[in-house]
């Protein structure tokens, strides 16, 4: 005697079944923190470095800076040297400036350019800035280096 071996299979509507429902709304609830996760490191592009580089930032150093900063998400500008004419100096890593541009610009040569993506953490936090940073915004910085120490690049 052959003994016959059937499977019974069994088929679920995956679009109404609980299972499938609460999978669904994990999969939109996922979606929808990925949209606006925030970055959680710094992130230094260098858009453009000078073929000479004879002399890197350092802490302490007093540097020469045009910038233009907007929120991350958004890409809101929020600040511009570049519309106020007037390079911003300040004294590199003693806490004159945010986090992620005392740890973004350490080594970077006069004439180079880089975006900075600044997490909030390394930028205004959950206090914010005023109306312009909300709390907890992630920040890009492009950034332009002028001086260091007043020392000019040469043409």
């Amino acid at each position: 005697k052959v003994k016959s071996s059937r499977r019974h299979t069994r088929t679920t509507d995956t679009a109404t079944g609980p299972c499938a429902m609460l999978l669904t709304a994990l999969m939109m609830l996922a979606a929808v923190a990925a949209a606006v996760a925030a970055i959680d490191k710094l992130e230094v592009i260098v858009d453009h470095k000078p073929e000479k580089c004879t002399r890197l930032a350092k802490k302490g150093d007093r540097m020469g800076m045009h910038y233009t900063g907007t929120l991350l998400d958004s890409g809101k500008k929020f600040d511009s040297s570049l519309d106020r004419g007037t390079p911003f100096t300040f004294k590199l890593g003693m806490g004159q400036v945010i986090k992620g541009w005392d740890q973004g610009l350490l080594d970077i040569c006069v004439g180079e350019k880089r975006t900075l993506k600044i997490p909030a953490a390394l930028g205004y936090g959950a206090r914010g800035a005023g109306s312009v940073i909300p709390p907890n915004a992630d920040l890009k910085f492009e950034v332009e280096c002028l001086s260091i120490n007043d020392e000019k690049t040469e043409l």
